[in-house]
C-alpha cells in the first residue's frame, strides 16, 4: 500500500543520505512524521523494509529507485534487508509552518 502524497503540499526538504552505517537510530524504531508533514522514502541503492506499527503483518519492500509514502502522524520504522542507501524527502500542508530541520520526524532525533 503506497499511499499517494495529496495535491498542494509544499516541498519542505529532502534529508542526507543515510546508509546502514550511518543513520539517526531513531528511523529503526517507531516515530512518526510531525502532524502537517508528508514524508517520502526514496531507496537510491539496495532495499529497505518500510513497517508501518498499526501494521506490522504487512512490511513494505522498498528497493532501488522505489518510494514510499508517510503521512502525518502514523508510527512506522524502517529495517535494513542489506546495504542500501536512502533519503526521506518532506512536504507541508500548505497552512503549517514550515518545520525546523530535523523536527518533521521523530526518528531523526539522535537519542
Amino acid at each position: 500500500m503506497n499511499e499517494v502524497m495529496p495535491d498542494g503540499l509544499e516541498y519542505v526538504r529532502t534529508t542526507d543520505v543515510f546508509d546502514q552505517e550511518q543513520h539517526p537510530a531513531g528511523l529503526l524504531r517507531a516515530h512518526r512524521v510531525a502532524e502537517g508533514v508528508w514524508g517520502r522514502l526514496l531507496v537510491h541503492t539496495g532495499g529497505v523494509r518500510f513497517v508501518f506499527e498499526d501494521d506490522t503483518d504487512h512490511p513494505i519492500d522498498v528497493t532501488a529507485g522505489g518510494t514510499q509514502v508517510i503521512p502525518p502522524g502514523r508510527e512506522h520504522h524502517v529495517e535494513f534487508v542489506g546495504p542500501a542507501t536512502f533519503a526521506i524527502e518532506f512536504h507541508r500542508e500548505p497552512r503549517q509552518a514550515t518545520p525546523t530541520p530535523g523536527d518533521e520526524s521523530t526518528g531523526l532525533a539522535e537519542t
